[in-house]
């Protein structure tokens, strides 16, 4: 990991060892970052590192190995604590992704919920945060809102206004849309919400790669990310919650470390953040994930957010420059994500020839049915940027995309 004082994309793309793959005989061009982005050396290392050096389960032993594998472990929670500007460590509970957090929350608010109780989703959500709360409305009798969207792809706030009552309970945002790119205005919306008493929960999985997130200054009582999305391992989620929500949630859970005393007759759970981490965790990802922190903070998130707009702006100016393109989610206020459509040609069509010329974009609903719905189309082509990329690498898509057009016309 070098020390970037200014931004400098081939050093950067070095640390990337994948990005030096062949794919079809071609460079490797991976547009698919909203999914999942490419992982870092650094990164890489550490995991390697901690197998080789440290491996041993956390919190329970008094052997060395297990005590500095302790060590590490709550020093990845530290290092998230700072990163969100959460008030104590103890409310960053580590999890398998965010869809693992959305559950967890959702579960814990079946037993503080009444049938009639309101609950408040958007239309851009990802599945993720929508199906956990749908399982909470059945099992419980809470009706479900929705937040609508306008053609821009952006919510409309008003409306959002008159969904709010004293009957409203919880708000579950993205702050990114995973589909368009929207940066939703969550700061307006939880403090709206809390004028009625109600909690949110903040889906940032796709706005922890691209920008700065203080908690505090939002005010959200949850947000949750996943790793695998800002540079770090598969299998690593983050959950942030406000002590006094993480206190009244029940367990999720049921198992080691998660309890204070077990008898036969009855048991008492563990203070946090160990109340809702049951069992033996991904000890290897947890860490590395906080490695991957360190790196994009090395960088600068001010200045990976800069670098990305103008990729944005390019790739957006060059797309257009093509006869039947149509870009949908076209907000001022959105990031890294481009998703169109090329006149009447099915997406999967277009996505086989890029992907043949090495080039990974995303095609399908991006399971976010609810906005595909709304446009009356079954997918689009999705082209999610990272810092890593170039302004070459547009070009080469754009290259593979009229090559599309003259085979599939």
């Amino acid at each position: 990991m070098k020390n970037t004082t200014e931004f400098n994309i081939v050093s950067i793309r070095e640390d990337f060892p994948i990005l030096n793959s062949k794919v079809n005989g071609k460079q490797l061009v991976y547009f698919d970052n909203a999914a999942t982005t490419q992982t870092p050396k650094v990164v890489i290392d550490s995991i390697v590192s901690y197998y080789s050096t440290l491996n041993a389960n956390i919190h329970r032993g008094a052997h060395y190995l297990s005590q500095k594998a302790t060590e590490a472990y709550e020093g990845a929670r530290k290092k998230f604590q700072k990163h969100l500007n959460a008030k104590n460590s103890s409310e960053i509970i580590f999890t398998s992704g965010s869809t693992h957090s959305i559950n967890l929350v959702a579960n814990g608010f079946i037993g503080l919920l009444k049938s009639g109780d309101e609950i408040i989703v958007s239309h851009l959500e990802h599945h993720s945060n929508i199906v956990p709360w749908q399982m909470l409305c059945e099992k419980i009798g809470a009706i479900m809102k929705v937040i609508p969207m306008n053609q821009e792809g952006e919510l409309i706030f008003s409306e959002y206004e008159k969904l709010l009552s004293n009957e409203t309970k919880v708000v579950f945002v993205n702050h990114v849309s995973n589909a368009l790119g929207t940066i939703n205005p969550v700061k307006e919306i939880i403090s709206k919400a809390h004028e009625f008493g109600a909690a949110v929960l903040i889906d940032g999985a796709q706005a922890l790669p691209h920008f700065e997130v203080d908690v505090k200054d939002l005010d959200a009582d949850f947000y949750v990310g996943s790793a695998h999305k800002f540079y770090g391992p598969t299998g690593v989620g983050i959950l942030y919650g406000k002590e006094k929500w993480l206190e009244k949630l029940p367990p999720y859970q049921g198992g080691g470390e998660m309890i204070d005393e077990v008898t036969f007759e009855k048991t008492t759970y563990a203070k946090l953040p160990n109340k809702f981490e049951a069992g033996t965790p991904n000890i290897s990802g947890v860490i590395a994930s906080g490695i991957a922190i360190d790196y994009i903070n090395n960088i600068g998130l001010k200045t990976i957010l800069k670098y990305e707009d103008a990729l944005l702006k390019y790739a957006t100016e060059k797309l257009l420059e093509i006869d039947g393109i149509k870009i949908y989610g076209n907000t001022d206020n959105k990031t890294s994500v481009i998703s169109f459509n090329l006149g009447n040609i099915h997406h999967y069509d277009i996505g086989s020839i890029i992907d043949n010329e090495g080039i990974a974009v995303r095609t399908g609903h991006h399971c976010a049915q609810p906005i595909m719905d709304y446009y009356k189309i079954p997918g689009t082509i999705r082209l999610s940027l990272s810092f890593y990329n170039t302004k070459e690498e547009i070009d080469s898509l754009i290259s593979a995309i009229i090559l599309a057009k003259k085979m599939l016309s």
